[in-house]
């Protein structure tokens, strides 16, 4: 699959179409098939420690990228403008680094916010914006 369509829904449907990202603003949640056509669906959580939609005037974007690490298929991959951009496969080591990196991630995050000090969270939070900036402005 290279391209997906969107919808905006208030619930998930029980039933999911392939190569349609169902997008609840209310929940902040998306959920589509897997990419690969495994068939698995795929939820990605929307906030500041998660995913983030943008939207365009017909497309949308998901930023990060999608790791299927908890499937067969561990596919991998981008959402930018409604196309779909396959990325390399992560081996066993870099999964457990990626998913230690993004619970560090999220424990700045939430000690920031409850008022400890955590000033690397602001460093990590400029950096990535600039490189998603980056990513949209390529495409």
């Amino acid at each position: 699959m290279n391209s997906i369509t969107h919808k905006y829904v208030e619930y998930i449907p029980a039933t999911l179409d392939e190569g349609v990202v169902y997008i609840s603003k209310k929940y902040k949640t998306m959920v589509h098939k897997c990419c690969c056509g495994c068939g698995n669906e795929v939820v990605t959580p929307m906030g500041k420690t998660d995913w983030q939609l943008t939207e365009e005037t017909e497309s949308i974007s998901i930023y990060p990228s999608i790791g299927n690490w908890g499937f067969k298929c561990k596919s991998h991959y981008w959402i930018n403008k409604n196309r779909v951009l396959w990325s390399d496969q992560w081996s066993e080591d870099m999964i457990k680094a990626g998913r230690r990196s993004d619970r560090l991630k999220k424990e700045a995050y939430y000690k920031n916010e409850s008022g400890d000090a955590y000033p690397v969270t602001n460093i990590i939070s400029q950096l990535l914006q600039s490189l998603k900036n980056w990513w949209n402005n390529l495409f």
